[in-house]
């Protein structure tokens, strides 16, 4: 008899196993359609993503602005630092006299960005501003070095610089690396006697940078931004928009015009986590507001930029009435001007204020700006929690005003705060409706459970409200907070249902996008870099995928009538399927976050003819698993095909889907 039981009970086993999912997919009724901006990118300039990542100069403080003027570099010999430059916004240069003796030597060495890495024949532009003010003329010798080296010189590539005339000028000149070195240094030497010499921003870049730009991007780091096909690109950030306080919160004016002149600015993230803390790391403004719209134009992509709303960070700032932290209501204006200056740098004639600079840039052309954001995760109060009030939706109102009168448009992005739910949350959504933003920000780092759990989240959401964009979000395992291939699989499974409900959520953004794998404060993140190489994340795959998969519009699928989110009797499967236009092509997207094989059987209402389909599979036999600078293709998107069978009204697609498997059917209609 136990025999029997035991017999049964696997039979009961293998048959809820090998049960089949239908799922109904109508073509024949294309829905809303997904906008071009619904897959992006979202920046900041966190885990040195800017200075030291994605913008490609190669040497620290540069201009000497760190509030200790030399952190970066190791001075040696006569030397002297002043303060009454060329520069009126940076006014420090290094004065370089003869050191006593010819065997002697004055001169300056900058360690980089964890080191300065050259590679094995690749060309660098060094340039600097440089004057002798007593007159006369002297040479500097600028080097590669490697100061672990155990051979007789530490120089592996040197050229010297002619310096001459008591008048600031620019000097530039090319180094080419006969090595590859990943830590080496930048030194530079005063030759000899000769003329005393003072030196002013101190400048390394590849020569093969995005576009072949001289302030420009690390190639690599750029191409896999334009590689994920965004739609939208939020910059330049989040929490560095409202900075720890006033002063150190991000404005976009100190980030255009000569390069040269762009002051220096505290970044908020140096300091914020003790047990990552890197008292080095500051914003240059080289990466700025022009670059920003430059890159968007280069992706094919709309701009998105976000502007302090007069709140400093409220995390670390709680009490909104305590004076000098946050800008009172009434002495708004030079904010909100600011905001109407922006739109008028990116979209205005070149005979205007703001259209001059860009003009001056070299850019003539408005960016055509479409959308803006106002305040970063900034949030009103309750009785209950301070009682302070309309605290930002005050001041959100002020600028919509404003904004609106001039720019009627332009559409205005508000926000929800911090969390995805709570009675911040909810306090904040229907004041977004009264302020009729066009869209507002949610933002939500969960864990796997929230991810699987909230598969509905939108399909309840108001449709006659603002639309959304999901400005931040990403999957943070539970004790496991690292790119790992299964919150990425959780990630895929939420998308979507962003993807099936279109017509409320108009962007979605996965952050952060970068991390130095030395300098990291926060993950999991979208791309990994060191300073020679970077590497995808699952993540960023799964970004990937649904951007260059996003087709025209939304197609009805369920299962049994219902939407497929993950539901009780669901067993694991979530899905979504879209209609593009443009190729003809059916596009289904699903994922199965369960630990058995499932059976799923895609029957295409309005599909005839058809008998091959194209797939795409993302999948990991080890959940822990991710991909790393050595192993960057670990885990990566497999391409492949699978047979579909024909019928006169509907063709159907059978196939056992993988445990932990994300897979897209791709059908010509």
């Amino acid at each position: 008899m136990r025999k029997l039981t035991t017999l049964f009970l696997l039979a009961a086993s293998l048959t809820a196993t090998a049960q089949t999912h239908v799922m109904d997919v109508n073509t024949k009724k294309p829905g809303a359609p997904v906008q071009p901006t619904m897959y992006g990118i979202f920046f900041e300039d966190i885990n040195y993503a800017a200075d030291g990542g994605l913008y490609a100069e190669m040497v620290k403080n540069r201009s000497f602005e760190f509030p200790e003027r030399l952190m970066g570099w190791r001075a040696f010999g006569n030397f002297e630092v002043e303060d009454d430059g060329p520069f009126e916004r940076n006014p420090h240069y290094v004065r370089l006299k003869y050191a006593g003796h010819n065997d002697k030597f004055t001169g300056l060495e900058n360690e980089g960005f964890f080191g300065i890495a050259t590679k094995k024949d690749a060309t660098y532009r060094f340039s600097l501003w440089a004057r002798c003010p007593e007159g006369g003329k002297s040479t500097l010798e600028v080097s590669f070095v490697d100061n672990d080296t155990m051979g007789e010189d530490q120089r592996f590539a040197t050229v010297n610089v002619e310096i001459s005339g008591k008048e600031w000028k620019k000097y530039t000149a090319t180094l080419k690396s006969p090595i590859t070195e990943p830590k080496g240094a930048l030194r530079i030497f005063l030759m000899g006697d000769k003329a005393t010499t003072d030196v002013e921003h101190i400048s390394l870049f590849p020569t093969d940078t995005w576009k072949g730009r001289e302030n420009g991007m690390r190639r690599d780091l750029a191409q896999a931004l334009a590689d994920m096909h965004p739609g939208v690109f939020r910059f330049p950030g989040g929490c560095i928009v409202e900075g720890t306080d006033l002063e150190s919160r991000y404005q976009w004016k100190n980030s255009v015009g000569p390069v040269e002149n762009r002051p220096l600015n505290e970044n908020r993230w140096h300091y914020t986590f003790g047990h990552r803390f890197y008292p080095d790391y500051f914003q240059s403004y080289g990466l700025g507001f022009f670059e920003f719209f430059q890159l968007c134009e280069d992706f094919g992509c709309e701009p998105l930029p976000v502007i302090s709303c007069g709140l400093a960070c409220q995390f670390q700032n709680p009490d909104p009435t305590k004076k000098g932290v946050h800008v009172a209501l009434d002495d708004l204006d030079d904010y909100i001007q600011d905001a109407l200056d922006l739109v008028e740098f990116a979209n205005g004639p070149v005979d205007s204020k703001w259209g001059k600079v860009r003009a001056d840039m070299g850019h003539p052309e408005p960016f055509n700006l479409k959308y803006l954001g106002v305040g970063n995760e900034q949030w009103d109060y309750d009785e209950a929690h301070g009682g302070f009030g309309p605290v930002f939706t005050e001041r959100l109102k002020k600028f919509s005003d404003a904004l609106r009168a001039k720019y009627p448009a332009l559409k205005l992005i508000g926000t929800t705060g911090p969390n995805s739910e709570g009675w911040d949350f909810d306090l904040l959504q229907p004041r977004m409706k009264q302020l009729k933003v066009d869209l507002y920000d949610e933002h939500y780092y969960r864990n796997e459970e929230w991810f699987l759990s909230h598969g509905l989240r939108y399909d309840s959401y108001d449709r006659k409200g603002p639309r959304v964009f999901a400005g931040e979000y990403a999957c943070h395992g539970k004790g496991k907070k690292w790119n790992h291939f299964e919150t990425s699989l959780y990630e895929a499974a939420h998308m979507t249902g962003i993807e099936r409900n279109a017509d409320i959520v108009h962007m979605a953004t996965y952050a952060p996008l970068f991390a130095h794998v030395e300098g990291w404060q926060w993950r999991p993140d979208a791309i990994w870099f060191d300073n020679l190489r970077s590497f995808k994340s699952v993540s960023y795959y799964v970004q990937q995928l649904f951007a260059m998969n996003k087709g025209t519009n939304v197609l009805p699928l369920t299962m049994q009538k219902q939407p497929v989110a993950g539901q009780p009797g669901q067993d694991g499967l979530f899905a979504s399927s879209v209609y593009d236009s443009q190729t003809g092509e059916v596009i289904i997207k699903v994922v199965n976050t369960s630990d058995a094989t499932q059976s799923v059987t895609l029957n295409l209402q309005g599909v005839s003819g058809a008998t091959e389909a194209k797939t795409i599979t993302l999948h990991s036999d080890a959940m822990d698993d991710e991909n790393t600078l050595d192993l960057p293709e670990k885990i990566i998107p497999q391409a492949a095909t699978i047979a579909v069978t024909p019928g006169k009204k509907a063709s159907t697609i059978t196939d056992d889907l993988g445990a932990k498997t994300f897979r897209i059917y791709k059908v010509k209609k």
